[in-house]
């Protein structure tokens, strides 16, 4: 007895994604505006600092900074580390930072720029991080 292939499979469409909440020692990654701001703001009032990772699929150097970031986040859970995808956010947060190359490496505390590491410069980006945090 054939069975036809379209039997036993459900139309059920799986519910939307709820955003998880960020984990201490994670690398929390930006699609909109909106999670930019929620992440700003609590870094602020909290009085952390922030590494931002501006960084391209489609950038080797970026691809292999990936790890070294995700393991400074592990290493430094008082700290928000966010990556952003210049392509997915370009017209709106890395053209408000001056983003011309990638990676580039934000610090930021309360609001206000700290520093910067353009390029895949692994020291220094310790060295910046060692200093601010």
């Amino acid at each position: 007895m054939a069975s036809s292939a379209a039997e036993g499979k459900t139309e059920a469409t799986a519910p939307a994604p709820t955003p998880a909440a960020p984990v201490e020692g994670s690398v929390i990654a930006i699609h909109s505006l909106e999670e930019w701001s929620i992440q700003i703001e609590e870094a602020n009032s909290a009085k952390k600092l922030v590494v931002i990772d501006f960084t391209a699929s489609w950038c080797p150097p970026c691809r292999m900074m990936a790890p070294i970031f995700a393991d400074m986040a592990k290493k430094n859970p008082n700290v928000v580390f966010l990556k952003v995808d210049v392509d997915e956010l370009k017209q709106t947060i890395a053209e408000q930072f001056s983003v011309e190359a990638m990676p580039t490496f934000l610090f930021m505390k309360e609001g206000d720029v700290k520093d910067r590491v353009v390029g895949a410069l692994k020291d220094e980006l310790n060295l910046k991080l060692e200093h601010h945090k």
